[in-house]
């Protein structure tokens, strides 16, 4: 029997017109959409966008991905969630997995996509591109993120907090993202290196409660929501 192909589909940053022809199209063809489970059995974002393109004949999988550092505990739920939707892909079915964003983003389908290479290299995976959350963000704030020759660099802030000084002395815009748990040191860094007022941050880009903060100077402390983005004009 033919084996099914596990489609990552990028949804977009929160505003449900944020997805492709292409995605869109695939999305609702496939019988199988998976997404990643929400905290406390409330629906995730993925699926929460996603809710309005689908119809009553498609099967909804949501998958466990744990937000801990434990490899351990990651890799089980990762061999989990391959596990649930290998029993579809190996009687033919076709999976689409929806995720927030881009796909090959800092995107939880890379983790699926791997555990499903590692055991099933027979399946094919095809991966459709979208809306990041940087280029969310620089629309919402109505700026080119980058342009001419300038050097952009993107960091996951939580992991690269001891390296912020260095990069702001060569970079030219900086993208922090996930700012919120180290919000006041980059404060800090930036107050030390008079880059506040040349700083934003989009909070929820492109959902209904988005909120922007322009000119950081006046906002030291800030109690962000995780989907927060961090733009820095260096120079």
């Amino acid at each position: 029997m033919k084996i099914g192909t596990l489609y990552g589909i990028s949804v977009g940053t929160g505003d449900l017109e944020l997805i492709t022809v292409k995605g869109l199209r695939i999305l609702q063809q496939v019988k199988i959409v998976a997404f990643p489970s929400g905290i406390n059995n409330q629906q995730g974002i993925a699926e929460k966008i996603i809710q309005h393109w689908l119809h009553s004949e498609q099967t909804q999988l949501g998958l466990e991905f744990p937000y801990i550092q434990d490899e351990k505990l990651l890799q089980k739920a990762w061999n989990i969630a391959s596990e649930k939707v290998w029993n579809y892909l190996k009687i033919g079915q076709d999976v689409a997995f929806a995720c927030e964003g881009d796909i090959s983003f800092y995107s939880t389908f890379n983790y699926l996509a791997q555990t499903i290479n590692e055991h099933y290299p027979e399946v094919k995976i095809e991966m459709i591109p979208g809306v990041c959350s940087p280029l969310a963000a620089a629309s919402a704030l109505g700026i080119p993120l980058t342009i001419r020759q300038q050097k952009l660099v993107v960091l996951p802030a939580l992991y690269t907090i001891d390296d912020l000084k260095t990069i702001l002395e060569w970079a030219e815009v900086v993208v922090l993202m996930k700012v919120s748990s180290v919000y006041q040191q980059v404060w800090s860094i930036l107050e030390s290196l008079n880059l506040l007022e040349s700083s934003f941050i989009v909070e929820r880009a492109t959902f209904p409660n988005q909120v922007i903060y322009h000119n950081l100077k006046n906002y030291s402390q800030l109690n962000l929501s995780y989907f927060s983005v961090l733009i820095i004009k260096v120079r």
